[in-house]
């Protein structure tokens, strides 16, 4: 008997993805409600900027973006680094947010009732 089956489709990765997609168009529109679409209300964003360390609820990244609006010129690259058929770990390079940042981001994800959900968002902020 084969132990050496691969429990990982293609389209597992693709409805990670989408789910991040999401994320992304809500930043390039500045629309918090359709961020709050990926993120599990419960999730948490720790990071730092400048010398301040942001931390605690992703009510942060809501608002930081109601503060700056849309980033029409963000540029991004997906990966995910790792997932599991419920869980999953997506790094985001992303280059002119709203206020012109460039970050990296780490996102884990969880998968409930059949959707993938941000829990917990790490990210880095380079400097100019």
């Amino acid at each position: 008997m084969s132990v050496n089956k691969n429990i990982n489709t293609v389209m597992d990765y693709e409805d990670v993805l989408e789910a991040m997609e999401g994320y992304v168009h809500g930043l390039k529109t500045g629309n918090v409600a359709e961020l709050k679409k990926t993120f599990h209300q419960d999730a948490i964003m720790y990071g730092h900027l400048g010398d301040d360390l942001s931390q605690g609820s992703i009510d942060n990244l809501y608002t930081y973006v109601e503060k700056f609006g849309a980033a029409p010129n963000i540029k991004t690259n997906l990966t995910v680094l790792h997932k599991t058929p419920s869980t999953a770990i997506v790094r985001i390079e992303m280059e002119h947010d709203a206020a012109d940042e460039d970050f990296t981001d780490y996102h884990s994800l969880i998968k409930i009732n059949g959707k993938w959900r941000v829990v917990a968002k790490l990210f880095h902020l380079y400097d100019k």
